[in-house]
């Protein structure tokens, strides 16, 4: 997971004070203690990020989450991953949310997933610079879900959730899945994805996977995120980590 930049000072191209044209917070050196929104320097340009802490029983764990689809809306503000997050903070994660490339206040453009993966891959560096005593929940939905998946094998995570993941729509035949305990929950009636090929392969991967059907629910869990909340919660293998000590 090597990197050509420190992430904590960014690539020797960049210039100017972002910090002071928009009020967000630059390049942290420790996570933020409380909501935080900060950017750091990418491949690309700026990485616009949101952290989050748990208002009580904080754990030595952060979630680490990416969005849908560039090109069709998805950002970090997205309901499903905003969901997603709530439910890991409730159980005392940090959280990290993302714009990808191209989207919000992150400089670059949508680059087909492999850049995406770059700013993933910064991001976990990142992490791990100012929390190494951290494990990492790893989570995607739907496009994020790929981004994700394509990225865990480098970023080795305690846990991986992949929500309604694009298979068929992407190629995951080249991707080197992971080891880690693997969530995956799909919609039965995807209008997106089509949950027949997900199950299709879910079955195949056998008990690598985690699998969650979601009866008469959507690509993006309308009316059903509280349930979504729920599985989230009570349906990863992998233990929570230890609570924090000070």
């Amino acid at each position: 997971m090597a990197l050509a930049f420190d992430p904590l000072q960014g690539p020797a191209t960049l210039t100017g004070n972002p910090t002071a044209q928009t009020g967000m917070i630059d390049t942290p050196h420790q996570f933020p203690a409380s909501a935080a929104h900060f950017f750091l320097q990418g491949a690309a340009g700026r990485i616009e990020v949101a952290s989050d802490v748990p208002t009580e029983g904080a754990r030595l764990g952060t979630a680490v989450l990416c969005h849908p689809h560039s090109l069709h809306g998805g950002s970090m503000q997205n309901k499903v991953v905003t969901t997603a997050e709530r439910s890991l903070r409730a159980l005392g994660l940090r959280t990290l949310r993302f714009n990808f490339r191209g989207v919000g206040k992150s400089e670059g453009a949508f680059d087909d997933g492999a850049g995406e993966g770059e700013d993933l891959l910064l991001l976990v560096q990142w992490l791990r610079t100012v929390r190494p005593q951290d494990g990492i929940w790893l989570v995607g939905f739907s496009f994020g879900a790929y981004v994700s998946i394509s990225r865990a094998a480098d970023i080795a995570p305690q846990q991986l959730i992949s929500l309604a993941p694009p298979i068929g729509r992407w190629q995951f035949d080249r991707v080197v899945l992971p080891s880690c305990p693997w969530l995956v929950i799909q919609p039965e009636a995807d209008e997106v994805v089509d949950a027949p090929t997900v199950f299709a392969w879910a079955e195949q991967l056998g008990d690598r996977i985690d699998l969650v059907r979601m009866p008469a629910t959507s690509h993006f869990f309308h009316g059903q995120l509280v349930a979504l909340r729920a599985h989230i919660q009570t349906r990863m293998r992998a233990p929570l980590p230890a609570l924090e000590t000070e």
